[in-house]
C-alpha cells in the first residue's frame, strides 16, 4: 500500500471546502438578512484587526516600536506598552471603516470612543481588550485580544454609554484571538463555540474546531499562587485541597487568553480572585470576564464570581473589575463549595457570638 503521508517539503492538501469565518457566521444564523450580514461583517473586521496585530507581533524584536513601554499610564493606572497602544489604534482604525460600529470601549481608553460618521446608522458597540497579557511580549510568550459585541440601546445623546452597563447576557457575540505558534480566533454568537486558525498563505481564518465542549471536569487549575497570602481563607482552602489530592496539575502562563484557551480545550478551572489589595479582583467585567464567561457557558462550562454567575453581574461603571472562577462545571462548583463553607462557618460564628 502506498504511503499517503506527505514527505518532507510537501504540503498536505487542504479540503477544497474550507469554511471561512464570514461564511461560518452566516451558516450559524442560517440567514442572509441584514442582521446576519452585519454580524458577519463585524467578525470580518475583528479578523482584519487580528491579522494586522499578528503581523506586528511576528516582527517584534526585528522592527522598532513593538517592544517596550510608551511612557504613558492608562486609565487602569498601568504602564502602557507600545503594542497595547498599537493594537488599540488598529481596532479603532478598522472599525472606523465598518459603518456599523458607533462606539468602541477598551482597557486603554477612559471613555468610549465615538465614531460620529457611523453613529447615524451604526447600531453596535465593540468592547475589547486590545492586548491581554502584554507583559508576556518581551519574553515572546502567548498574548491575546478579547472582544464583545453589544447592540446599542437608545441614542446615547449625552455620550455616557449607560446602556453598556447591563449584564453579560446582553452580548450578541464574544470571543478572543490567541497569538501563539498559530493565530487562532475563537468566537460565539450564542450558537456554540467555534475556533478558526489563520492560514497565512490564504490570509483567511479557517474553521478548525466546531462546537467546542468543555469537559465537565478537568485536572488543570490555573492561578497565580504567588498571591496566595493575599486571598480570602476560602481560596487558600481550595489550593490546599488540590495540593493534597492526586490528579491536579497547575498551569499558569500569566495571560488570560492563553490560560483560558487551555481550559476551554482540556478542562479544569482558571481563577483570578480578589485580594487584600484588590477585593474586587483585577480583571475587567465588560471586556474581559463577561466575554469569556459567554464562551464558557456556550461550551457547557461555568463562570462565577464565587457567589454569582459572571453573566448576571451588572456593571456600575465601564471599567468595573470582578473576581472570576471559570472553566469546567464540576471544577467551578468545587471552588464555590469552599467559599460557601467558609461563609456558613462565619454565619454560625456570628450567630453564636450575638
Amino acid at each position: 500500500m502506498a504511503d499517503s503521508t506527505p514527505g518532507i517539503g510537501q504540503e498536505p492538501s487542504l479540503d477544497r471546502d474550507c469554511t471561512t469565518l464570514s461564511r461560518h457566521v452566516l451558516q450559524q444564523l442560517q440567514s442572509f438578512g441584514p442582521d446576519a450580514q452585519d454580524l458577519s461583517a463585524l467578525m470580518n473586521r475583528i479578523a482584519l484587526a487580528a491579522k494586522l496585530i499578528s503581523r506586528r507581533l511576528s516582527r517584534s524584536g526585528l522592527v522598532e516600536g513593538v517592544l517596550g513601554f510608551t511612557g504613558e499610564v492608562n486609565v487602569q493606572g498601568e504602564s502602557v506598552k507600545r503594542i497595547d497602544a498599537y493594537a488599540n489604534e488598529v481596532f479603532i482604525s478598522v472599525f472606523k471603516q465598518s459603518g456599523l460600529v458607533c462606539r468602541l470601549a477598551s482597557e486603554e481608553m477612559e471613555k468610549p470612543y465615538y465614531i460620529p460618521e457611523n453613529c447615524p446608522i451604526g447600531r453596535y458597540t465593540l468592547l475589547y481588550d486590545p492586548i491581554d497579557g502584554s507583559s508576556n511580549i518581551d519574553s515572546n510568550l502567548n498574548v491575546g485580544s478579547i472582544f464583545s459585541i453589544r447592540q446599542q440601546e437608545g441614542i446615547d445623546e449625552d455620550g455616557s454609554a449607560q446602556d453598556l452597563l447591563q449584564s453579560g447576557r446582553k452580548q450578541l457575540a464574544a470571543g478572543y484571538v490567541l497569538y501563539g505558534p498559530s493565530t487562532m480566533l475563537v468566537y460565539s454568537i450564542g450558537k456554540g463555540v467555534h475556533s478558526f486558525t489563520l492560514d497565512p498563505s490564504l490570509g483567511e481564518f479557517i474553521l478548525s474546531s466546531e462546537n467546542i465542549q468543555l469537559p465537565d471536569c478537568g485536572s488543570i487549575y490555573s492561578v497565580n499562587e504567588g498571591n496566595f497570602w493575599q486571598w480570602d481563607e476560602s481560596l487558600r482552602d481550595y489550593i490546599r485541597y488540590v495540593h493534597r489530592h492526586e490528579g491536579y496539575t497547575a498551569r499558569y502562563g500569566g495571560a488570560l487568553v492563553g490560560d483560558f484557551h487551555r481550559i476551554l480545550f482540556e478542562g479544569g478551572v482558571f481563577l483570578y480572585p480578589g485580594s487584600v489589595k484588590q477585593p474586587e479582583g483585577k480583571l475587567r467585567l465588560l471586556y474581559e470576564t463577561a466575554p469569556l464567561a459567554f464562551l464558557a457557558e456556550q461550551a457547557g462550562g461555568r463562570a462565577s464570581t464565587g457567589v454569582e454567575e459572571i453573566l448576571d453581574v451588572v456593571a456600575d461603571h465601564l471599567h468595573q473589575r470582578t473576581p472570576v472562577i471559570i472553566g469546567s462545571k464540576d471544577n467551578v462548583e468545587l471552588v464555590e463549595s469552599f467559599i460557601q463553607e467558609r461563609a456558613r462557618e462565619e454565619n454560625e460564628r456570628l450567630m453564636t457570638s450575638s
